[in-house]
């Protein structure tokens, strides 16, 4: 076995361009770009981290687990666990700060 990099990030080939900040589901990891992954080009997913994430109306109570579903950070199970909600989300707030967490 051979060291390849830390783990805080992951390597993706996407085959329609990802928007700095956008979240991405590959398999069953959630990762973030940091900066803009155009088609077909290889870029890094940050999969660690504290990230602001789009989601819809509603409260979503600090440490309460959360899913990536349509693009959207959302509690219940539907969708891909991401982590968990690292500060409390008020019901007319348009992001949730997410602790990424994978295999959460």
């Amino acid at each position: 076995m051979a060291y390849e990099y830390d783990g805080d990030v992951i390597q993706y080939t996407p085959a329609t361009g990802v928007a700095a900040g956008e979240a991405v589901v590959v398999g069953s990891i959630v990762g973030v770009a940091s900066r803009p992954i155009a088609a077909n080009e290889l870029g890094n997913l940050n999969v660690e981290g504290i990230f602001s994430i789009t989601a819809p109306a509603g409260v979503i109570a600090q440490g309460s687990k959360v899913y990536l579903y349509q693009g959207q950070a959302v509690t219940g199970s539907t969708g891909t666990a991401m982590g968990f909600a690292a500060k409390a989300k008020a019901s007319g707030d348009a992001t949730v700060s997410v602790l990424l967490v994978p295999g959460a």
